[in-house]
């Protein structure tokens, strides 16, 4: 089964009914099984979205929730990785890619993850493809 990588456009749409992309998110999730694999980039991101919102406390159980998934993973932040990410960062000068972005390419790059669980089309300029699209 292939490992699909989660973008916080994804955390946030399925959290956000509202959002344009929670139909599709809801029914993607409902369809697939895959694991899933994240960062702390990404969570960190995800939490800082929610930090002032009414729907903070729903952070804790999100993670939670993920974790408890089997062959569901949540890649660490590390000193290499940051450097890393660091260095496409500035060797893309060329794109409007953020940092997590760039950290979650290094990511999807060395697991061989070519999925990934956004509408983000900085994935797709990047050769991965976007599920939510």
């Amino acid at each position: 089964m292939n490992l699909l990588f989660v973008d916080p456009y994804y955390f946030f749409a399925i959290l956000n009914p509202r959002d344009a992309a929670h139909t599709r998110a809801v029914e993607f999730s409902a369809a697939h099984s895959n694991p899933l694999v994240t960062t702390t980039w990404v969570l960190t991101e995800v939490a800082d979205g929610l930090a002032r919102s009414a729907s903070r406390s729903v952070f804790g159980r999100l993670t939670s929730r993920f974790r408890s998934a089997p062959g569901n993973r949540i890649i660490p932040a590390s000193d290499d990785l940051f450097e890393k990410g660091v260095a496409l960062y500035d060797a893309r000068r060329d794109r409007q890619w953020s940092l997590t972005d760039c950290v979650s390419f290094v990511v999807m790059t060395e697991s061989g993850i070519q999925d990934a669980l956004t509408g983000d089309h900085h994935f797709e300029q990047a050769g991965f493809r976007a599920l939510l699209k």
